[in-house]
């Protein structure tokens, strides 16, 4: 099953947070299996360049002689939720106690661990289901000749290398098991572009309808994929630093012709960095242009207001004056409260200045909403 045909994830991943929580001061390497997690199944893939072998392990205690029979042996376990059979794998193979502890502690960040003749290596295969983003935890195992996997539950990105390796494409059947593992961590480390450009099509699809007018509140969607893009470079942030670790110290078990792989694996990663600082950025540029946004919105109705209670402002005076009714017989009254066209004649007054104050406005562009229109000068 492939990454992005995935079934909806269990909820497990708060099971496995309160698991750890729940059980502090635990010994040393001690595996814990976490409620809700599934139970384990165990494919074993052995090759060599002429030769292959595919099953799936029922009786564990004729792993080491298929190991022994074979050039490169992959034992690939798919759920964490029996601790004997992991606890069984983990003595069959001398698997180091503290490296068996954090494969069932999957919160684990990508990093490399050398053993004396063992290397553990921790990468974050990615996700996202329902519009979040989240990761997996993918424990691998380098010995001479023996590869062991362990996933959290079915469903990876690592169909192509098994066929490639049955059929017999590529050099992956005439290398050893570091070359194996190299193709496994550049599988992990590939498949976070999809995730990236779906996050870009975000982006471009945010910035459009910002645009546009379409979104006026955005701020929500801008928020989301903020926290989204910091997920991701949680996850992938470390990845670099564990390959560039692979290559820099040069371990035993890592060939000098995979090194130049892992070098290009490593570029990858870089790339991914970068796309994510990219994002970043277009995120906050986003942010700050939909303040602004708002600013100006907000500035146009407060000047639409302002307008109006402007122009009420001479109308108001005026209705107050006329509506002083002193005595009419006075010389020093008002003439016009005798007068029969008294009453139109106010009113034409007070609209000749609303209408007078309105076109003034618009000559000065107070009342206009296009960005070309400017203030006349004096």
């Amino acid at each position: 099953m492939s990454k992005n045909s995935r079934p909806p994830r269990p909820r497990s991943r708060r099971q496995l947070r309160f698991h750890r929580q729940t059980h502090p001061g635990a010994a040393p390497g001690t595996v814990q299996v976490a409620p809700g997690a599934a139970a384990p199944q165990i494919g074993v893939l052995s090759y060599g360049p002429d030769r292959l072998t595919e099953t799936e392990a029922i009786d564990l205690a004729g792993l080491p002689a298929v190991v022994a029979a074979h050039e490169v042996t992959w034992i690939d376990v798919v759920g964490l939720g029996d601790g004997s059979v992991l606890r069984k794998l983990g003595e069959l193979f001398e698997l180091h106690p503290l490296a068996q502890e954090d494969v069932v502690n999957v919160h684990q960040r990508s990093k490399v661990e050398p053993y004396e003749d063992l290397l553990f290596i921790v990468a974050r295969m990615p996700d996202r289901i329902e519009d979040r983003f989240e990761s997996e935890q993918l424990s691998i195992f380098l010995r001479k000749n023996l590869v062991v996997t362990f996933q959290e539950r079915a469903g990876d990105s690592f169909d192509p290398i098994r066929d490639r390796i049955r059929r017999n494409l590529g050099r992956t059947r005439a290398a050893g098991a570091d070359y194996l593992v190299y193709t496994l961590l550049d599988s992990v480390v590939d498949s976070y572009f999809p995730v990236l450009d779906r996050l870009g099509d975000d982006l471009e699809r945010l910035e459009e309808d910002l645009t546009s007018g379409v979104e006026l509140n955005a701020l929500s969607r801008i928020h989301a994929l903020r926290h989204e893009l910091l997920m991701v470079r949680r996850s992938i942030r470390p990845h670099r630093d564990s390959l560039l670790e692979l290559v820099r110290d040069h371990p035993s078990l890592m060939q000098p012709e995979t090194l130049v792989f892992l070098r290009d694996c490593a570029d990858h990663s870089i790339q991914l960095i970068e796309l994510l600082e990219v994002y970043r950025e277009i995120c906050t540029d986003l942010r700050d242009y939909q303040l602004s946004l708002l600013s100006k919105r907000m500035n146009e109705v407060m000047k639409v207001l302002t307008l109006v209670a402007t122009i009420f402002m001479p109308l108001s005076f005026i209705a107050s004056l006329y509506g002083m009714n002193f005595d009419r017989d006075s010389p020093y009254n008002m003439p016009e409260l005798g007068w029969s066209f008294g009453y139109p004649a106010v009113l034409t007054v007070m609209i000749t200045v609303a209408i007078g104050m309105i076109v003034w406005y618009r000559t000065r562009g107070w009342v206009t909403h296009d960005d070309s229109a400017r203030p006349r000068r004096e």
